[in-house]
């Protein structure tokens, strides 16, 4: 299973201090927000390789990081080529040239990097292997104006997806869709052909809201939190919490 961050973004929204400098990077305590994840995600067996999908402007300074890290599993830093954030992939196409690039035919868990999470990935791996389809991840979201702003789903008894919605005016179910998902080596084709048929490019949601629609996926509930950082208040209250 090869582990895949998307992490080309501009993060415009943190102003100066990422305009030189990927968000991914930016220091939490004595790591760094990609770091975080990283530790765990080197822990699970399954994970043969880190492919860190990035743009032409950031990809040195994670070249740099990759060489100064020790993780049991491999970095592969892929350069997407863009340059500012008028000229970006998308997530989803960001996702297609890495694939392309390395020839990608394994299980891929595809992880956005902008979160700190308090629950391992083993436990989402495990999830997958036992329902043996592609599947994402999902939590319950009370607030109705922060559901109109995600991914939202509808599932039955056993966490089969029945529906999915993006930023729904009405949501149809209180279960949130975060930034983390599996798509088996058997569903490959079907993601590879996503964007011709139809899916949107710009964000990673776009590309499970199509395979919803294409084949079986299954839910995993978070058995814990995660922060999201967004913006320059939220990165500031990581620190301070987190670091």
């Amino acid at each position: 299973m090869k582990n895949i961050v998307i992490a080309a973004g501009y993060a415009t929204r943190l102003g100066e201090l990422t305009k030189n400098f990927p968000k991914p990077l930016l220091k939490i305590g004595q790591s760094t927000i990609l770091g975080r994840m990283l530790d765990d995600i080197d822990q699970i067996p399954e994970i043969d390789e880190h492919v860190i999908v990035t743009n032409h402007k950031f990809a040195p300074i994670f070249e740099e990081w990759a060489a100064q890290q020790q993780y049991t599993k491999p970095i592969t830093i892929i350069d997407d080529g863009t340059s500012t954030n008028d000229t970006r992939l998308g997530a989803v196409c960001d996702l297609l040239f890495a694939m392309e690039q390395l020839h990608v035919n394994d299980d891929m868990l595809v992880v956005a990097a902008d979160n700190l999470l308090f629950f391992s990935f083993q436990e989402f791996v495990d999830f997958a292997k036992a329902k043996q389809t592609s599947c994402i991840m999902c939590h319950e979201q009370p607030s109705i104006e922060k559901l109109q702003r995600t991914g939202v789903i509808v599932v039955d008894d056993q966490m089969k997806v029945l529906n999915m919605e993006e930023k729904p005016q009405e949501p149809k179910s209180h279960w949130a869709v975060p930034p983390f998902y599996i798509y088996l080596r058997k569903d490959l084709d079907l993601v590879r052909h996503s964007v011709e048929n139809g899916c949107g490019k710009d964000a990673p949601g776009n590309l499970a809201h199509y395979m919803v629609d294409h084949t079986t996926m299954h839910a995993w509930q978070m058995t814990a939190g995660r922060f999201d950082i967004g913006s320059l208040d939220t990165y500031y209250e990581a620190v301070e919490k987190f670091g």
